[in-house]
């Protein structure tokens, strides 16, 4: 082989490794991409089915405080029920918030990572722009999520020990005993609901803004 053929196979592997590692980069931008989006999704999902189970959490602890409510027994099992539902929904919640911070992190990240290889100044700006706005936006569902994440921990803590309370108490005079606590925490429970809806409302604020951005968010 002459050396000008050889230096020449030399610059075409040399280019082709280039492509490939490029076309790796933009792969990974994609797949974090589409993760934040799905996280998105999940926590949207999340509190759907959450505010539907406060909903049913709620009302089979009000059963029970009904007065006059004629088989205690009964509504004691359907409370039951809904509370374990409820610890699950919470396990899921806290979870998916975690995972939804951790991929927005690694998702803005790269983002500002890889702005810094514009070399048109404009671009650079609107990219700074856009990824300011967006990372604003993201971070607020985040935090929220994360609040709402304590706050339903405890939520369903409360829950499963009025359900052992009520299970060892189940007369009329455990049941007003309760009944100030079970209130407070039905009201508590109205609150998440609140707190829920809100962040929903900004998760559709963020698709529509990353539409904008071209991530398909």
């Amino acid at each position: 082989m002459t050396p000008t053929r050889h230096i020449n196979r030399v610059l075409l592997s040399a280019i082709i490794a280039g492509f490939v590692m490029t076309a790796g980069c933009q792969s990974t931008g994609m797949e974090r991409s589409d993760e934040t989006r799905i996280s998105l999704q999940t926590m949207d999902d999340d509190i759907t089915s959450a505010i539907r189970q406060l909903d049913a959490t709620g009302a089979a602890l009000g059963e029970i405080l009904r007065p006059g409510q004629p088989d205690l027994k009964k509504a004691l099992e359907a409370f039951s029920d809904n509370a374990a539902k409820i610890v699950a929904t919470e396990t899921k919640f806290a979870r998916h918030a975690d995972e939804l911070t951790e991929h927005g992190t690694d998702y803005f990240e790269e983002w500002q990572q890889e702005g810094t290889e514009y070399n048109n100044p404009k671009i650079q700006q609107l990219s700074d722009r856009r990824r300011s706005i967006l990372g604003g936006v993201y971070g607020r569902i985040s935090a929220q999520s994360t609040r709402i994440k304590d706050s339903f921990k405890t939520y369903a803590s409360d829950i499963t020990e009025i359900k052992v309370f009520l299970s060892n108490d189940l007369s009329a005079n455990g049941v007003t005993a309760i009944a100030p606590i079970a209130r407070r925490v039905i009201s508590e429970g109205d609150s998440l609901k609140q707190a829920m809806q809100n962040v929903q409302s900004i998760i559709q604020s963020a698709r529509n803004e990353m539409a904008q951005s071209g991530s398909g968010l």
